[in-house]
């Protein structure tokens, strides 16, 4: 799913010091100690029988988790609400400080100095505040992104690979980044009255089209895909994909265990360029059911339009973005935009308050935006687990997230804090599948 990715693009111009987020890093091949089994049996009382619960039957299935790497990734994964935080603050002081200081003043000028051209003083400006916002924000991401992953042992770079991948996510920040300031600052200057509304069809526009081009121009920069030729993995994923109507004709695999070894999948591109991707970390740890479920999984994003409802609900976002930044801009700019030297909202040196402003408002809608993803990753359980229906393989993926995800969080907690369904209501849902399907698994009674 290509939400987060369009938001951090189009809403908040790159937010994020750098295009992708910090990579895992660990040492190479290392395994947790507190690593899940990577081939989970069915519990006797997950077993089809006259008497299944699936309030037992989950329960059972928790109980494998050793109880080390439940406080591992419990620890892990609420202290990512505190990074929330942590991102956001050092976000908002970055802005200030670059207002604050004028040196988003200084850095308008010097490009003005370089050229007449506005385009291109725009994007020298971007290249200045990427990479100065790059420079102030690299110890809470390397934090985040290096220190801490491999202090929970989460992934298999160290510190040179690590930053390898941090350099091309900033090469390509500094290209997708630059277009899209272009493109918005283009129409705020030609479009004073009206920018706001343009700026969000522009936004939207060119979300469709990185979602477009990331499956074949921007996820090989980072690691390698290729295409899977072995029957006995590509044979049950096909017939399941045309058993859907999915026009899959190919299935890829991508080398994520250079980097982590957590366990994905996805359908990701539009078009011509979608394209049906594991990483090889699930080829290695998931069982054949846990690979089909996840499968099945992914093609419900498909079946279900579930990226043109993301595209759907971000024009929405974006509107409701770019309608606060009309009025928050001039209302802050009327107070402070003398004291800042910024001409107005056409002037690049406005761009830190754009990001203070942006990152304020989608802060807020963080619970908003995390329901509307949970949710929609709860009709592919569904549908993943109609279309396998294989309930211990939801399971048994289910626990695998367990590794970094908080298994049973309060229900407050996960409205706020969970852009997908806690593990604990995945397995519920999977056993609860199972209940009502319990003649699938049952031997049938020859007839006399």
């Amino acid at each position: 799913m290509n939400l987060r990715l369009g938001l951090l693009l189009c809403l908040a111009l790159l937010c994020s010091p750098t295009f992708v987020r910090a990579q895992d890093a660990s040492a190479p091949g290392a395994e947790p100690a507190t690593a899940m089994p990577s081939v989970l049996t069915v519990p006797p009382e997950a077993q089809p029988s006259s008497h299944f619960s699936a309030e037992a039957a989950t329960n059972a299935y928790l109980t494998q988790i050793p109880g080390e790497a439940t406080r591992r990734s419990d620890a892990y994964f609420e202290g990512g609400y505190w990074l929330i935080l942590w991102d956001f603050l050092v976000g908002v002081v970055i802005s200030i400080l670059l207002l604050q200081l004028r040196w988003s003043a200084a850095m308008r000028n010097f490009a003005e100095r370089v050229t007449r051209f506005k385009p291109l003083q725009t994007f020298i400006y971007w290249i200045e505040y990427l990479i100065l916002t790059s420079i102030l924000g690299f110890p809470l991401v390397a934090y985040e992104g290096f220190f801490r992953e491999r202090k929970y042992g989460l992934a298999t770079q160290t510190f040179g690979p690590w930053m390898g991948d941090q350099l091309k996510g900033l090469l390509v920040s500094l290209v997708l980044g630059g277009l899209i300031a272009m493109l918005l600052f283009g129409v705020v200057r030609r479009l004073p009255r009206t920018w706001w509304m343009w700026g969000s069809i522009v936004s939207i526009l060119f979300v469709m089209f990185t979602v477009l081009i990331a499956p074949v121009y921007i996820f090989p920069i980072f690691n390698k895909i290729t295409r899977i030729d072995d029957p006995r993995i590509t044979g049950p994923i096909l017939s399941l994909a045309r058993a859907n109507g999915i026009p899959a004709s190919d299935v890829y695999e991508i080398d994520a265990s250079r980097q982590t070894t957590r366990m994905s999948a996805n359908v990701s591109g539009l078009g011509s360029t979608t394209r049906i991707t594991l990483n090889d970390n699930l080829l290695k740890r998931g069982s054949p059911e846990e690979i089909q479920f996840v499968m099945s999984h992914e093609m419900g994003h498909y079946v279900l339009h579930h990226i043109a409802k993301d595209m759907l609900f971000l024009l929405v976002i974006i509107v409701i973005t770019f309608g606060f930044l009309r009025w928050s801009l001039s209302w802050t700019l009327a107070r402070c935009g003398e004291q800042w030297q910024i001409r107005g909202i056409g002037d690049t040196a406005v761009l830190p308050l754009v990001v203070l402003l942006g990152s304020i408002l989608l802060f807020v809608l963080t619970p908003i935006m995390n329901t509307y993803t949970r949710t929609a990753e709860q009709e592919a359980d569904m549908y993943g687990l109609n279309a396998s229906r294989s309930p211990d393989g939801a399971a048994q993926a289910a626990i695998h997230l367990g590794e970094y995800r908080k298994m049973s969080p309060g229900p407050i907690e996960e409205w706020v804090f969970f852009d997908h369904p806690s593990g604990r209501n995945r397995i519920y849902a999977a056993m609860r599948w199972k209940a009502e399907n319990l003649q699938l698994f049952t031997p049938q009674q020859a007839s006399k």
